[in-house]
């Protein structure tokens, strides 16, 4: 008689992708309330690829920018539909991450 292997006995698969640092933040986003978010809170927001978690995204901003991060919060943003001439299009669904910095680090964008 064979012993069965379980589910249990086996090690955790290992994503098949590892994104580098540059690939996980696409371009930071800057605008009026987040703006507001980073001068009050310490918190900065960034589009980030579709495949990154939140230990991506707090491994790429600690290793670009060189600040300690405490809080990475992520949101999966749904496209708009959008009319081109007769016909509805879409616009592509996309991922935001908001990142909390330790108090005594910060980022310039500007």
């Amino acid at each position: 008689m064979a012993a069965s292997t379980s589910k249990t006995d086996e090690a955790p698969a290992e994503p098949k992708l590892k994104l580098e640092p540059h690939q996980v933040l696409i371009k930071p986003l800057v605008t009026e309330k987040g703006v507001h978010r980073s001068t009050r809170y310490n918190a900065y927001t960034f589009e980030i690829s579709r495949l990154a978690n939140k230990a991506d995204v707090r491994n790429a901003v600690e290793s670009l920018f060189d600040v300690k991060v405490e809080k990475v919060a992520i949101q999966n943003r749904k496209g708009k539909l959008r009319r081109s001439r007769y016909r509805m299009g879409r616009t592509a669904d996309w991922k935001k991450a908001i990142v909390t910095l330790n108090e005594e680090h910060r980022i310039d964008f500007f």
